[in-house]
């Protein structure tokens, strides 16, 4: 059914991965002289207050949009919750790898400059909370299983 509570789960964590578009991952850094903040979509440069794009990541904005379609897929496969539960695992594996992608795009753009906590983006750190999201609707999935499985032995 579409009004579990696990679908509440998937679309949160759809709609923060989603946010990845709004926030940056790293902000107010200064390389080689120039103001930048590193979002998903690229580099941005601040001159006279108005940012300026600097460099694209094309390839991170297209992933970022898949990654972010996948939990809303999720939600209209009620019927079968087992694959939801694998798809739901699969789906926290691919976030894992594109945390990890998204740490080096940022490092590889900062260079040398170690990133202090109030240079990071909120960015950074929706990827770990739309795993959160994603474990508790797995969590859910298999709460409904569980019941569906009992009511079957009742029959």
């Amino acid at each position: 059914m579409l009004q579990r509570i696990q679908s509440i789960y998937l679309l949160f964590a759809s709609l923060v991965i989603f946010a990845l578009f709004i926030f940056p991952l790293a902000h107010g850094l200064f390389v080689d002289g120039k103001l930048i903040d590193v979002t998903v979509t690229g580099v941005t440069e601040n001159v006279n207050g108005a940012d300026k794009p600097v460099q694209s990541f094309v390839a991170l904005t297209v992933l970022t949009a898949i990654v972010g379609l996948i939990p809303l897929v999720i939600i209209f496969l009620y019927r079968n919750r087992k694959q939801q539960i694998a798809l739901i695992y699969s789906t926290i594996l691919v976030l894992i790898g594109y945390s990890f992608w998204m740490a080096q795009t940022v490092k590889k753009v900062v260079g040398p400059i170690t990133l202090e906590y109030r240079n990071m983006g909120i960015g950074l750190f929706l990827t770990s909370l739309s795993i959160i999201l994603l474990i508790f609707a797995a969590k859910a999935v298999q709460r409904d299983e569980k019941l569906v499985k009992s009511a079957d032995r009742l029959r």
